[in-house]
């Protein structure tokens, strides 16, 4: 039994990646099924750099069922598998706690064996069991322009649990439940998607102060925070419900560490659906600072590495398009941040 995955090379650290046979369930992942491949990302642009940085991706090989952790190039054409040529974890989590100094992991790399990215991997979520994950809403701008809304004057945080991460190539399950049944004029399902830049925690930290905030990141990756309008808004906010559906949380492919972006306050953001442009912004437009974030979250709670937090979605988002577009299976949903990657992920009918 054999499902491919193909995922085209490309400048923002993603590989041609295939699915061979191995047992997944113990990730939570479904392995595709036999001839259901997905088509190649199309790169925004091509680049030239080639040696593997401190851009890590989670992987399984073909055959096997042990997770490995490795570096890959910026085009994705290269790789340094770390779990096997190192003390790292092959665990991304565990690899975070562990507190390597990128400087001399990267000075390292140069004596390390360089490989080829082959086409028998299976991408995983760069990391797949975070102990939070906390959004915040409404942190455009644009958004607030979008909504005819005041910017507000302080965040507003929401969660979403860790069994709702998936991967960058994954699927996302259209649940029958994520329609409301007590709403019988609603015919279809109201499933929302809004691209994220995501923070992912390296310290274990509590009552931050401002300045020293960013000194607390690891790393950044890309995630969309897909959500069941029905229970989120329709029936009186059941927020949690309707964000934490599983596979409502696409993640990765890679988390990219923070030495690798210089300004991540000008990041440009954009989301396709089916080939058309829904989102196109800046992180410029964030109202809320991920220092700020950080400095915030921390005078509540103790956040701990490998925590992620979802910094807002721009404006373009289904709901408040006229009229409002939602995904509904058979929609191809693409992902996009600057220097961080892309993602590609179908919406399918839950018992597909």
């Amino acid at each position: 039994m054999k499902a491919a995955v193909s995922l085209l090379r490309n400048h923002f650290g993603f590989a041609r990646l295939h699915v061979k046979s191995a047992s997944l369930e113990k990730y939570r992942f479904d392995p595709l099924r036999r001839g259901h491949a997905l088509e190649a990302i199309i790169p925004s642009y091509q680049n030239e750099y080639y040696h593997p940085k401190c851009r890590f991706i989670q992987y399984i090989r073909a055959g096997d069922t042990c997770k490995r952790l490795a570096m890959v190039s910026e085009n994705g054409c290269k790789m340094i598998e770390l779990s096997s040529m190192t003390c790292a974890s092959p665990d991304m989590l565990q690899f975070i706690q562990q507190r390597y100094c990128m400087e001399s992991l990267l000075e390292s790399s140069q004596f390390m064996e360089v490989t080829d990215v082959l086409n028998d991997l299976r991408l995983l979520p760069p990391i797949d069991a975070p102990g939070k994950i906390i959004g915040v809403a409404t942190n455009y701008y644009d958004t607030c322009e979008e909504r005819k809304q005041k910017v507000p004057k302080n965040p507003e945080f929401f969660v979403k649990f860790n069994t709702s991460v998936t991967g960058a190539l994954d699927n996302i399950r259209a649940h029958h439940i994520a329609k409301a049944s007590s709403l019988q004029y609603l015919s279809d399902t109201r499933i929302d998607y809004g691209c994220q830049l995501a923070v992912v925690i390296g310290t274990k930290c509590r009552n931050v102060p401002r300045p020293s905030a960013m000194g607390c990141v690891f790393g950044y990756t890309i995630a969309q925070d897909i959500t069941a309008r029905d229970w989120n808004v329709l029936l009186g906010g059941q927020t949690l419900l309707g964000k934490s559906l599983d596979t409502f949380c696409p993640l990765g492919s890679v988390i990219v560490h923070k030495s690798h972006v210089p300004d991540v306050n000008n990041l440009w953001i954009k989301t396709h659906v089916n080939g058309e442009e829904r989102q196109n912004s800046n992180t410029r437009n964030m109202i809320f600072k991920i220092d700020t974030l950080i400095h915030q979250l921390s005078q509540f709670m103790t956040l701990c590495p490998g925590d992620i937090i979802l910094t807002g979605t721009p404006a373009g988002i289904g709901a408040h398009r006229s009229p409002s577009c939602f995904l509904k299976p058979g929609d191809l949903l693409e992902s996009e941040i600057q220097k961080l990657g892309k993602m590609r992920n179908k919406v399918i009918n839950p018992y597909a």
